[in-house]
């Protein structure tokens, strides 16, 4: 089973991802955890992405389509029964360029969900998240608050708001991808993958619809 999850910032994509690739023992791969992998790690991919990162802006093609091949490639995703793409593609040009990659594996996508929340919605749940600066557990300030303000459950470490959630950047990211990534929409549409599930729903709710949008099945 290979799979991408389409939305916009704060629809739930890595919430979904983890569902799926528990369903299926395939491999949950978020981009995002790669541009903080590489970033962290001061790798020459992550200095290349981090000014673009810092301010909202999509990371250029070649750069995340480099980290993506090296993690695709790697002996986890290799000897597992397919993937779930969390934050790729997020353009049409990504989505050509993934498509080539799993064709030279003579590999195909099985379903494309896209995850649609109101913005209302999506602005709430970004601007209000946070995490934790030791053991990165994350909190959000109205659905999932820490016992004590600003401070971990877990280790008793600060918790904070990361750059990309503050509300400016925010705005930037959500007109990123209406510019950038829902051409994709139609992109899949055409290739006849594309299924939509309603991501303004409790979490178990969505899970079992993009459970059944992955199997083919009817979905909302």
């Amino acid at each position: 089973m290979r799979l991408v999850l389409l939305g916009p910032p704060g629809a739930g994509k890595g919430t979904q991802a983890k569902e799926l690739a528990q369903q299926w023992q395939i491999v949950h791969i978020s981009t995002g955890d790669l541009f903080r992998y590489h970033l962290a790690h001061d790798t020459p991919l992550g200095q290349s992405a981090k000014e673009y990162m810092q301010s909202g802006r999509l990371v250029p093609d070649n750069i995340t389509e480099a980290m993506l091949k090296d993690r695709i490639e790697r002996p986890d995703v290799l000897e597992s029964y397919g993937f779930v793409l969390d934050g790729f593609p997020r353009t049409v040009p990504q989505g050509r360029a993934l498509k080539a990659l799993l064709e030279e594996r003579q590999e195909r996508l099985d379903r494309v969900i896209l995850i649609q929340v109101p913005t209302e919605v999506l602005l709430e749940r970004l601007v209000g998240r946070r995490t934790c600066s030791l053991c990165r557990a994350n909190y959000h300030v109205r659905y999932h608050p820490p016992k004590v303000e600003g401070i971990c459950d877990r280790c008793g470490g600060a918790l904070l708001q990361r750059e990309d959630d503050q509300l400016d950047t925010v705005n930037v990211r959500l007109k990123v991808y209406h510019q950038e990534t829902e051409p994709l929409v139609a992109f899949y549409e055409e290739a006849g993958i594309l299924a939509r599930v309603d991501g303004n729903q409790e979490p178990a709710v969505v899970t079992e619809a993009t459970i059944r949008a992955a199997e083919g099945g009817p979905h909302d």
